[in-house]
């Protein structure tokens, strides 16, 4: 069958069904009906009620009552300047660690450690280790041995101006 052919079956098919003009009515019948259902909507009315409603509820300055305010005294041990007060946090207790050094595997590698593995960390054999309270860097310091137990000797001190900043 040509082109032709076809084209013209698809006309005469068109013409038997009413072709263009079923679609139009169909369109107007369409808008009809949308327009019929805004005029009916009911959360179009409940939304205008509850704007009207709001409109009355609103809060204008006689409505607001000022409360009465009392003075409080500051009975703290406060901070004075450049010299704190330390005595109130000399007890606590706190966490202190020396790292060796760190590095970053992933799960997988994690999961492959057995006895005798090693892992490489990102710091030189001799290198100071960190010294570190609650996670803050306060020194570095080397191991030593002490009655047969580890120990370490302080070499570099973060000042106490500066450890005092970095808990702030």
């Amino acid at each position: 069958m040509s082109e032709e052919e076809n084209n013209d079956d698809w006309a005469a098919a068109l013409d038997e069904s009413g072709g263009d003009d079923d679609w139009a009515a169909a369109m107007n019948e369409q808008a009809e009906s949308e327009t019929e259902s805004l005029e009916d909507d009911d959360w179009g009315a409940a939304l205008e009620e509850q704007a009207a409603a709001d409109a009355e509820d609103e809060i204008t300055e006689d409505d607001i009552q000022s409360a009465p305010l009392e003075y409080l005294e500051d009975d703290s041990v406060g901070f004075d300047g450049d010299n704190p007060n330390l005595e109130v946090i000399m007890d606590i207790p706190v966490n202190i660690a020396m790292e060796v050094g760190s590095t970053e595997i992933a799960i997988r590698n994690l999961l492959q450690l057995n006895q005798g593995s090693v892992i490489e960390l990102d710091r030189l054999a001799g290198e100071p280790l960190d010294v570190k309270v609650n996670g803050t860097l306060i020194a570095h310091g080397e191991v030593v041995m002490v009655n047969e137990k580890f120990g370490i000797r302080l070499t570099d001190v973060v000042s106490p101006s500066e450890r005092i900043k970095r808990l702030r």
